[in-house]
């Protein structure tokens, strides 16, 4: 049973989030922000979702991050984001900091996909009708084209926030090439891109070194980080092996054979260290990332309130000494 009266927090402000400001731009996104890519679909409990969406931004997470095809299935995350606007987050609207994206795989056929003006403005259409939200605060191009020409991907994304459909855009998983060019492109045409969205954490560090974060800071755009905890990897569920109700042991895009012996080793050592600092191994996971200027923001994903509310005790400690960090890059890098 959904409760149909909500209220929030009134100290929602008050608590340990901070906001950090998006390159040159107006936006202050929360240090961490609530993705909707997994436990927000149809085939997930209805009030779990609307409790960690509470909770969530009862502590002042203003920022939840969607695509067109979060789920499973697809589009669900939408829906029950609408459902979620209209019982409990529409007084809160002028609050609240709303991404989409397009650009991986929706519907079938030729337009279902990729970064044409035809696909990224009829699924943009959809998602709103699905959030019950008459436009999005930042709109994505989920990933690179190398088919559509780069310039009507990025004009279309122009023309949108022209349209009043998106107050912001921002590009996602795009290599260093298409990335500047699409800065230059859409500086030049006033709708400068503000968000760049990318995989980032302790074991995954190809942003660092092809430095897209630098890039984005440089080109007055805040860089947020999915994937923080390696798909779980850089928490204590596998410190003793892979648990039944794992991710791994459930299959999907954490595969059994990432865990290896080598993998393993250095997630127990950097739980040793994790532990010294007084953390979780999760915690010091989002710390890492959080102590880097050039972050504006880290998504986490969560399956339950407990989840969520350890997530956001990272924020007690995001200084790390020299020390940590030769120890933390020794174990990681070898």
């Amino acid at each position: 049973m959904i409760n149909s009266v909500y209220k929030a927090s009134d100290s929602r402000y008050e608590s340990i989030m901070k906001y950090r400001r998006c390159g040159s731009s107006g936006i202050l996104l929360p240090e961490i922000s609530l993705g909707l890519w997994h436990n927000f679909g149809d085939v997930d409990t209805l009030s779990n979702s609307f409790s960690m969406a509470h909770y969530a931004f009862d502590q002042g997470i203003t920022h939840f991050d969607l695509a067109n095809n979060y789920g499973p299935s697809f589009g669900s995350a939408e829906e029950t984001f609408g459902t979620i606007m209209k019982k409990s987050f529409a007084p809160y609207r002028d609050e609240l900091f709303i991404s989409t994206k397009a650009g991986h795989d929706m519907w079938n056929g030729p337009y279902g996909t990729w970064g044409s003006r035809k696909h990224l403005i009829a699924s943009l259409n959809q998602s709103l009708k699905r959030m019950n939200i008459e436009y999005v605060d930042i709109f994505y191009s989920h990933r690179f084209d190398p088919n559509t020409p780069l310039e009507e991907t990025l004009q279309t994304l122009v023309d949108i926030v022209k349209q009043g459909k998106a107050l912001y855009i921002g590009i996602s998983k795009y290599p260093t090439e298409a990335a500047k060019f699409a800065y230059n492109y859409l500086s030049e045409r006033d709708v400068p891109c503000l968000l760049y969205q990318g995989r980032y954490n302790i074991f995954d560090r190809d942003l660092e070194e092809r430095n897209i974060i630098k890039q984005a800071y440089d080109n007055g755009s805040g860089f947020i980080a999915f994937s923080p905890l390696a798909q779980g990897l850089l928490t204590d569920r596998y410190l003793n092996g892979i648990p039944a109700d794992s991710r791994i042991s459930r299959g999907g895009f954490l595969k059994k054979e990432t865990l290896t012996d080598d993998v393993l080793l250095k997630i127990q050592n950097l739980n040793k260290i994790a532990h010294d600092r007084g953390q979780t191994l999760a915690e010091m996971a989002l710390a890492w990332i959080l102590k880097d200027k050039y972050v504006s923001s880290v998504i986490i994903g969560a399956s339950s309130v407990r989840q969520l509310s350890d997530n956001i005790n990272a924020l007690h400690n995001t200084q790390f000494s020299k020390e940590e960090l030769e120890k933390i890059n020794c174990i990681c890098l070898g």
